[in-house]
């Protein structure tokens, strides 16, 4: 078996390897949260909260590849599964059933407020560790907090 080496000291790389693993978590389920109240958003916003829906779940999946390709660089082995993602998640519970515009906007806003502290947190972290990391996690994090801003103005 090949093991990829990191160029990280091993304390940097726990850090950065916490850091990037609960990121990967995050994103992966704030596209499945995404997506689930997409295919159940009913009301008068309907369409427009159902195509911003995607929105995020595009860019949620889009983030994670990058993350998990970050950590696999770094040797780190990342772990997308959904026993990890339902554990590690910082999203709170997703309304189940049919789910008012109204109703589903709230829930991105509260979901991607949730992960957007956890990225901060992050950004914090790897600051000395690894720079290249937290570079990531600040494009990330301005990505969700667009998406927070746009759910807000548009929805509120």
């Amino acid at each position: 078996m090949y093991v990829v080496k990191s160029p990280l000291s091993d304390a940097n790389l726990k850090t950065v390897s916490e850091a990037l693993q609960g990121a990967l978590v995050d994103l992966v389920d704030l596209s499945l949260v995404a997506k689930q109240i997409h295919w159940n958003v009913v009301g008068p916003r309907f369409r427009s909260v159902h195509l911003q829906l995607d929105e995020v779940v595009t860019v949620a999946r889009s983030h994670s590849d990058t993350v998990a390709e970050r950590a696999a660089a770094l040797g780190v082995s990342p772990d997308g599964r959904a026993a990890t993602v339902a554990v590690g998640s910082g999203i709170g519970v997703t309304p189940e059933g049919w789910v008012d515009d109204t109703a589903a906007v709230g829930a991105l806003v509260d979901a991607l407020g949730a992960v957007i502290a956890r990225m901060r947190e992050r950004v914090t972290s790897t600051e000395e560790a690894d720079p290249v990391s937290q570079d990531i996690l600040i494009a990330v994090t301005a990505d969700l907090e667009k998406q927070r801003w746009m759910f807000q103005a548009g929805n509120g």
